[in-house]
Parts: structure tokens; sequence; C-alpha cells
């Protein structure tokens, strides 16, 4: 089994996979640049134990991160736990995927990890939305390279901005009201809110589609998604998993062929 973090702005999931590639346990907490990696390795454990997993019983460890000033905390915090080196998605690991941007290191795990799920689990082109803090629209070519896509405000943050930049808009539920023409402030806003992000999701699908041509997939992933896609007028798939199913793939392809012995462990004569 292996434990895949992916370090996010407003939350920090932990994915539990098998050898074979299934999740079996996916865990959250909340993004906290303050901890200390004995902070989150206690918080880690603990949420381990409550879910009944053995945290000795990782014989790897992947990092996504998209907050650099925890990642080096999280990787202290697996070692602390599991007695594991964690690999950390960045410059140096191998993901089979061609990266064409202006500045390839530019781009984030989390985007290399969903780009690489997507690649090997979806036909392609495919067109990937991934609705955290940010909302990312990215795009793998037919040939199975990144080349890029575009990032839109989330709909949290959005909400936020809404309700903090005016006197008299309340925060509200993310929920899709009864209608889109809405008869009173809050399904008002609850229709600018889902309708608006997934006119927009559309919008840009659209364009893409004209650069790209035929498009063989739109996957979807993210907390968020499952609220707002549905109401998109393209045919989305969506994938809750789809960043710890590219962390798997990744930690496959870099993985050692000899298990690293933990401390206090016997040699083999």
């Amino acid at each position: 089994m292996i434990l895949a973090i992916d370090a996010g702005n407003t939350h920090i999931v932990l994915g539990c996979i098998s050898s074979e590639g299934e999740i079996s346990h996916i865990l959250r907490l909340e993004t906290n640049a303050r901890k200390t990696e004995y902070e989150y390795a206690a918080q880690i454990k603990q949420i381990l134990d409550l879910d009944g997993v053995d945290s000795t019983a990782f014989e790897g460890a992947v990092i996504s991160s998209a907050v650099p000033p925890i990642t080096d905390s999280l990787r202290k915090a697996v070692k602390i736990i599991a007695g594991l080196d964690a690999m950390v998605v960045g410059v140096g690991i191998k993901t089979g995927m061609e990266i064409v941007l202006d500045d390839p290191t530019s781009i984030g795990a989390d985007l290399v990890a969903t780009a690489v799920a997507a690649k090997n689990l979806y036909p392609l082109p495919s067109i990937i939305i991934d609705m955290g803090t940010a909302t990312t629209v990215t795009v793998v070519d037919k040939r199975g390279r990144y080349i890029g896509g575009a990032i839109l405000p989330g709909v949290r943050l959005s909400l936020q901005a809404l309700s903090s930049g005016t006197s008299l808009l309340p925060n509200i539920e993310i929920v899709p009201p009864q209608k889109t023409i809405a008869s009173n402030t809050i399904d008002s806003m609850k229709s600018g809110i889902i309708f608006g992000t997934a006119g927009s999701l559309d919008g840009i699908i659209d364009r893409y589609e004209q650069e790209l041509g035929a498009v063989g997939s739109v996957v979807a992933t993210g907390g968020l998604a499952g609220t707002v896609c549905p109401y998109c007028r393209h045919e989305i798939e969506l994938d809750n998993d789809l960043l710890l199913k590219g962390l798997y793939i990744i930690w496959k392809k870099n993985r050692t062929r000899k298990p690293r012995r933990r401390a206090g462990d016997k040699a083999e004569e």
C-alpha cells in the first residue's frame, strides 16, 4: 500500500492505494502553513488510526503540493509516521508526459498528476477540469502532451469575493436554485454561481474544441465538480479520484525495484 498526499490551498487529501492501484481510504485535513512536521505527523497518524489504517504498512509515499511552504513539513511528517522517504512530484520525477509550455518547470504538481491520469485512463485529446480553490481547465493533446490551459477563480473564492465585496449579499450554501431566473436574493446568488460557472466552463470547452478539433474526453474532478458540471451542456465525466490515480501512476514509474530497508529491520542473509 502507498500513501498519496495532495496538498491544496484549502485541504490536504490523503489517499491509501493498494499495490494494484485500488484506492481504499480517502481522508482530508485542513491546510495550515503554520503547522510543523510534528503537528502534521500527529494529525495524519491520528486520522489514519481513526480510519483503521496501519501507518507502518505503507511501502511508499508520494506527495503533490500546490503549497510550497508545507511541502517539506509533509515530507518530514511521512518520515516520522511511516519511516519512508516520500517522493515529491516535481523536477526530476518521471511522468511519461511531455510538457509543452513556455516554462515547463512552472506547472503545478497537481496539474501534472491529473494530466498523467487523463493520459493513461481516458481517450485523447482530453480536457481536464479541476475545481479546487482555483478552477483549472487544462488539455492533454492527442499525442499525450500537456499543452496548457486556463485558470479561473474557484467557485468558493468567487462567492467569498461577492459576499465580502458587497454590503447586502450574505454567505450562502453552494447548491443549485430551483430555477435559473431566481425571485429572491439568495437564489439569485446561487443561480449566478452555479449556472455562471457552468456557462464559463462550456464557453472554454467550446473554444478548446475549435482549436483541438475532435475531443476524446472531458473529465472533471475536485470538490464542487459534482455540483456544477451536471449543469454544463457538454458531456463531462466525473472522476473525484483523478489526482490520486495520477499520483499512483507517477509513483509506479519512479519506484525503486528493491524496497528501502527501514531502520531496525534486519538485513537479509
